[in-house]
């Protein structure tokens, strides 16, 4: 928990990382439009200082997080056309990125502890993808069922083997 002492420099640091976020662009951008205060106001978003409504670092924050998300979803939409080219299919996928990942974050951020091979399928999966790419550059198509399995595949591979060493 925050005190009140605490400056927005160092309320924007993650996991207690003494990172100065004060020279992001994403903060920069957020401060020429939206005048922010120095310092929190308890658990308030905006609040009045000298007869003027400015935001508390915590609206800010909370910007800076919604932006973030937005740019992963913008991020994973090569990933989507690796798999689909049907426009519906990608925009509702990276729809429901943004809406439900957040709430997953928790749950997948402990378990990604434990799965030390998860990663790694990942890289694959991230390779495989680009590698489509590629082929369907020079005309060479690789079915959805079949992108999909090698997803799956990978994915589940990564999983179980992290686990079965794990229990070892």
């Amino acid at each position: 928990m925050l005190g009140q002492g605490w400056t927005y420099k160092n309320t924007l640091a993650i996991e207690e990382d003494d990172s100065d976020l004060s020279d992001n662009f994403i903060v920069k951008t957020c401060q020429k439009f939206i005048p922010v205060t120095s310092s929190y106001c308890g658990d308030q978003f905006i609040t009045k200082q000298n007869g003027v409504w400015k935001a508390t670092p915590l609206l800010l924050t909370v910007a800076v997080i919604e932006l973030s998300d937005i740019a992963f979803a913008v991020d994973s939409i090569p990933a989507v056309f690796g798999v689909t080219r049907d426009p519906f299919i990608v925009f509702t996928s990276n729809l429901f990125a943004i809406l439900g990942l957040r709430s997953l974050y928790r749950l997948i951020s402990e378990g990604m502890s434990d799965l030390e091979y998860l990663q790694p399928s990942i890289g694959v999966v991230l390779g495989f993808i680009g590698f489509k790419m590629i082929l369907d550059y020079f005309g060479i198509h690789v079915s959805t069922e079949a992108s999909l399995g090698v997803v799956a595949t990978c994915l589940s591979a990564g999983v179980l083997l992290s686990l079965l060493t794990k229990s070892e």
